[in-house]
């Protein structure tokens, strides 16, 4: 194993590169210094978690000196390895959204929610799922507010992308940590691959998420998938008007054929028709399908087709 890549932020802050899969820039974690320990935000997947202490390791830190676990939300590219960091993070408080918190004990539902989405990559993609100490998760529902060296760690709630989703606003820095409230944009892309996933997507949700973290003017965001941003208010534009691209070309295609397969197709090919006509390398195929892949977004806008009654059920 690579020693991962601990990456500066300023104030003290730190991302870790989990390398998900041997891929550099795709997965991050976070560490923030605090008064009395440190703060991480998101453990990433089972199958990172070796990488994940290695990162915190390098970064100087003792894994006993990580104080408080937040996770955006509990899909397993955020949340998977948290169950199984409670051990290597044993004076660790763990936070997720108050609707999380089940899943997080018993991961049987989340497990077999993953495995209807991908397949039967699903387990080597993110590692056994362990069940999370009740004892040790602390819900949060946003409006919460942590203490951090110079600044505090506000707590927002942004529904959308799933019920259980919240994305974190550092002070210090004037940063938030995005989730996957903004999609999924690597180095070298110009703009956000949505993330649109079953089974709870909710698209005037994650709109008004959207205008939620405009409304606290950061000057950074700091994506899971992956790093940051010096321009927000641009991205945040730009990321609705792919969301809503995404959304009325599946609808179109959708109304010709529901197939998941034609509607895949028809995302793919709209994603590489934007490439072109900017003179763009094609991203169909690059290892942003390993979280946000084409058929996992034509499940999510199905399913969101059919409650609206867009679609007959």
């Amino acid at each position: 194993m690579t020693a991962p890549t601990v990456t500066e932020l300023g104030n003290g802050r730190l991302m870790l590169d989990l390398g998900f899969r041997g891929h550099e820039g795709l997965i991050a974690s976070f560490l923030l210094p605090g008064p009395e320990g440190w703060t991480m935000i998101e453990t990433g997947p089972t199958s990172c978690l070796d990488r994940l202490v290695a990162g915190v390791l390098r970064a100087g830190v003792d894994p006993r000196e990580v104080e408080r676990i937040f996770v955006t939300h509990i899909h397993l590219d955020h949340a998977g390895a948290l169950g199984t960091a409670a051990e290597k993070f044993p004076d660790a408080e763990l936070f997720v959204h108050r609707s999380g918190i089940g899943h997080m004990i018993d991961p049987v539902k989340l497990v077999a929610s993953a495995r209807r989405a991908w397949g039967l990559e699903s387990d080597q993609l993110w590692g056994a799922i362990a069940p999370t100490p009740a004892n040790r998760l602390g819900p949060l529902d946003g409006g919460e507010s942590f203490e951090l060296t110079d600044g505090t760690l506000e707590v927002l709630a942004t529904p959308g992308h799933a019920r259980h989703h919240l994305a974190f606003l550092d002070t210090g820095l004037s940063a938030v940590f995005t989730g996957d409230a903004l999609g999924v944009r690597l180095a070298g892309r110009r703009r956000a691959r949505p993330a649109v996933p079953p089974p709870d997507l909710d698209l005037e949700q994650m709109f008004a998420s959207l205008d939620r973290i405009r409304s606290v003017e950061p000057k950074r965001l700091l994506r899971t998938h992956f790093g940051p941003s010096e321009a927000p208010d641009a991205d945040i534009g730009a990321y609705r008007d792919a969301v809503e691209e995404w959304r009325d070309v599946a609808l179109g295609a959708a109304r010709v054929d529901p197939a998941l397969e034609y509607v895949a197709r028809a995302l793919r090919e709209h994603e590489d028709a934007v490439a072109r006509a900017e003179g763009l390398p094609l991203a169909s195929d690059g290892p942003e399908s390993l979280v946000s892949g084409y058929d996992l977004a034509a499940q999510g806008l199905l399913r969101y087709f059919r409650v609206r009654g867009l679609l007959p059920e």
